[in-house]
């Protein structure tokens, strides 16, 4: 792998919080994705809402098939920067595992269940999978993963819980926060190729559900234009091939936009390693007319499929659920399993154990407790 000055070398690695030896034949960015592969939290993903509940259809995207196309796109684009694709991967299908059954939904229920108690957050949730409620090893809780990939599961963080996170690892992974400066360029990357994922394939799903039109996309300039180039140059193309090629247009102009930009920004800034790259202003991103074409994406898929009235519905009995679940779990809590109950923390131990339920346990588990079935 040639690696550029600026990116993560694994051989340079800020290490792990716990010593170990290094693995004979895998770098540490290696060994940090393959102990995620093979995490409880990760493979609980595919039982995990992206837009729609899990029973709802078998072909909608979920919180596992999405982290793998993030992935994709991130490990593409790294190649390209000549940044560290394992990192990246390793990022990329770790940065959910943090994730509520029922999507956002099920978090901010979830975080309004905790107001008194610290609140909810999934990014730091998934930082907490990772460091703390993984049980596979004999010498430390979590996965022991590297800073570098810790840095980049916690891309979003109140300056009080940085403040919590650096009382406990001072000049960790929190101290960014309260210092104002950038993560490493890899950490940088998966943020952009998460948006271009799901901005891509809630389309796709939104159109398979019914809820958005191929009409109604045309509104959006950023498809629209993709869409009219694909008919000119096959105008034989009809029903989901149609989708697919303006889709898969879309996806390839954002990445090369995102390259472009990114190797210009590297060009100007020229960081002469990863550190001096995270002291300066963020360096990935798109181009200004790409960066103003995905936000209209984003507004339109906001009003018309996240806040479509059947959507709501949905979340909102997904809200009453994790909320319902909550209560029941604070006063009974030895309907949790033992070692959730014993725990000192209660409203804590309630939350990470719903934090890690998929969305058909949830539903079941919220039937047996109340006796009501709100979700089929």
């Amino acid at each position: 792998m040639n690696l550029a000055a600026y990116a993560c070398d694994p051989g340079r690695s800020r290490g792990r919080r716990h010593p170990e030896a290094p693995a004979p034949t895998r770098t540490e960015y290696q060994r940090d994705r393959d102990r995620i592969v093979h995490s409880t939290a990760f493979r609980r993903l595919v039982y995990k809402t992206q837009v729609f509940l899990n029973h709802e259809g078998d072909l909608f995207r979920t919180r596992l098939t999405h982290s793998l196309e993030v992935a994709q796109l991130a490990r593409s684009v790294a190649r390209s920067l000549a940044l560290n694709e394992d990192l990246v991967e390793a990022i990329a299908l770790a940065h959910d595992l943090g994730h509520t059954p029922f999507g956002h939904a099920g978090q901010d229920s979830l975080d309004e269940c905790m107001k008194g108690h610290g609140g909810f957050e999934h990014n730091l949730q998934s930082l907490r999978v990772v460091d703390e409620l993984e049980e596979r090893y004999p010498g430390f809780n979590g996965l022991n993963l590297t800073f570098e990939t810790r840095e980049g599961i916690l891309k979003h963080c109140s300056r009080s819980n940085a403040q919590r996170i650096e009382a406990a690892e001072p000049g960790g992974v929190g101290r960014r926060f309260l210092d104002r400066t950038q993560p490493g360029l890899e950490a940088q990357l998966c943020n952009l190729a998460d948006e271009i994922a799901y901005n891509a394939h809630d389309i796709d799903d939104g159109v398979r559900s019914g809820l958005i039109t191929m009409e109604q996309l045309q509104a959006v300039d950023l498809f629209q234009r993709f869409h009219d180039e694909a008919m000119r140059e096959h105008p034989q193309l009809q029903g989901r091939r149609v989708l697919y090629e303006s889709i898969r247009r879309m996806l390839s102009a954002q990445v090369y936009d995102l390259i472009e930009a990114t190797s210009a920004a590297l060009a100007a800034a020229a960081p002469a390693s990863a550190d001096e790259a995270r002291r300066g202003a963020a360096l990935v991103g798109f181009s200004a007319a790409m960066r103003e074409r995905s936000a209209v994406l984003k507004t339109f898929l906001l009003h018309n499929l996240y806040r479509h009235p059947q959507v709501v519905a949905t979340t909102g009995q997904a809200r009453r659920v994790v909320r319902e679940l909550f209560a029941a779990y604070l006063a009974q809590p030895d309907q949790m399993p033992a070692d959730f109950a014993a725990r000192e923390h209660r409203p804590r131990a309630v939350a990470d154990y719903i934090a890690g339920m998929t969305d058909r346990f949830a539903a079941r588990e919220h039937e047996r407790l109340t006796g009501q079935r709100l979700l089929a």
